[in-house]
């Protein structure tokens, strides 16, 4: 190429390669890529960047998983294609005996499933992986994956591994142990080929990688589920274990726990002369010290409405009150109602707290209340009470703010579609202040708790008037 701007175009060589070291061979043509050292270790090279990669795109799937089952078929998935299976199954079964236990497969239906756990246990892959004894001297010891190359003629399977086998048209398997020294065994992964075959060793090592960040991952999930069921456990022994049977009156009960468990409660009591006492009610913040205000606040309720059930508002004053100097950092809102079934009538009293429906065949409409504050949040709390007298047949329905806000949606928007749900209930169920209560909820949430917003607490309490 011709000067350009007073640079020479020719470049020279640089002076310390034109003599190459005594020992090192000169280097190949380029027309020669197999002889060049520098080839062998591109390709090297971009086969680990590709490996990386794929494991950075499938662990980057696997930590957005959010329960169980969406992470053990998450791992199975990525499993078989690091691996080049079609089918597989998961089990999680931590070591440790405290559960949850269960099963999960990819490709295989539930009857599949169950064919394959008729292998006796100890004999099958998955089952030498769980319930293989440690080794005395290295008791956190993982163990080695199991692979079956060809299922016919592999020595030492059992008769009826090799049936099941035959039956759902498998040749080959490769179980890997979901297991680490911090997490310990928490289950075991099976992938199932259809023809006789087995990892390369680049396969297991990927899959090994893989496996490991995966049981960490099921660690965590391991213990935020655990720690939801102990929430909703405790949360479940804190409300009423039934409800009480009041002539003249049927009662349900619907509650939900959101992830965190949260403060929301309902109760039903007897109180004297066929009276009947139904309170709801919630306790801000979430976790076990909500749990625990919230057991110390219906408690007293109850106390408060058997010495002065009459009066709604008193209950509500007293309760006010002891929350305010033995709680003042936390507030709640509450509804209390004393019934009459007898003569139908009802007195309620709201602290902050959103109002009830009336659901029957000739109407569908909110209590008028009046508005008051939230328990705890003035010096001195009193709103004037309300009286209704339900029709033979209608449902008085109680429930908490969490169901409004589950459904994500303002205020105004929240009530009205409640109003809808409540509106759109067949004749059928109105009999049944269950069915009404189910209804509501799969209305207003149709995909469920967990998917909505918010993850708060949902109470709903009906009481049916004959």
């Amino acid at each position: 190429m011709p000067k350009v701007a007073g640079i020479d175009s020719t470049v020279p060589g640089p002076p310390h390669t034109t003599s190459p070291l005594p020992g090192v061979p000169a280097a190949a043509a380029p027309s020669d890529p197999v002889s060049q050292p520098g080839a062998l270790i591109q390709d090297r090279l971009a086969s680990w960047v590709s490996d990386l990669t794929t494991l950075h795109e499938l662990t980057e799937r696997l930590i957005r998983t959010s329960s169980l089952d969406e992470a053990l078929r998450e791992v199975l998935g990525a499993g078989a294609a690091l691996v080049g299976a079609r089918r597989g199954m998961a089990v999680l079964e931590p070591a440790d005996g405290l559960g949850p236990a269960s099963t999960i497969g990819l490709g295989l239906a539930h009857s599949d499933l169950g064919t394959i756990e008729t292998v006796p246990r100890g004999t099958s892959s998955y089952g030498r992986l769980l319930d293989g004894l440690p080794d005395p001297g290295h008791p956190e010891r993982v163990p080695d994956p199991i692979a079956i190359r060809d299922v016919r003629t592999e020595e030492g399977l059992d008769p009826r591994h090799r049936e099941v086998a035959a039956r759902l048209g498998y040749a080959a398997s490769y179980a890997l142990p979901l297991a680490t020294e911090e997490a310990g065994r928490l289950g075991a992964a099976v992938w199932l080929y259809d023809e006789p075959a087995e990892p390369t060793d680049r396969q297991r090592h990927l899959i090994g990688l893989y496996g490991r960040f995966a049981t960490e991952h099921l660690a965590r999930l391991l213990q935020v589920e655990r720690a939801r069921v102990q929430v909703a456990t405790i949360a479940e022994e804190l409300l009423p274990s039934r409800l009480p049977r009041v002539p003249g009156v049927q009662l349900a009960a619907r509650h939900r726990t959101g992830p965190q468990g949260g403060g929301d409660w309902y109760d039903a009591l007897p109180l004297p002369e066929g009276a009947l006492g139904l309170a709801v009610g919630s306790v801000s913040g979430t976790g076990p010290s909500a749990l625990a205000a919230m057991g110390r606040l219906r408690a007293s309720l109850r106390a408060y409405a058997v010495m002065e059930g009459e009066d709604p508002v008193a209950v509500l004053s007293d309760l006010e009150l002891l929350l305010r100097l033995t709680e003042p950092a936390r507030s709640a809102t509450a509804l209390f109602a004393y019934a009459e079934p007898a003569q139908r009538r009802i007195v309620l009293a709201g602290a902050g707290h959103a109002p009830p429906l009336v659901i029957g065949e000739r109407r569908t409409e909110f209590v008028e209340t009046s508005l008051s504050a939230p328990l705890g949040m003035l010096s001195c709390w009193e709103a004037p009470s309300v009286e209704l007298s339900p029709a033979p047949g209608e449902t008085v329905l109680l429930y908490t703010d969490g169901l409004l806000r589950r459904t994500g949606d303002a205020t105004d928007r929240a009530f009205a579609r409640l109003h809808a749900a409540a509106s759109s209930v067949p004749k059928a169920d109105l009999r049944d202040p269950g069915a009404i209560a189910d209804h509501v909820l799969r209305t207003l949430l149709p995909e469920g708790l967990d998917t909505t917003a918010h993850g708060e607490d949902v109470v709903l309490l009906a009481a049916r008037f004959e």
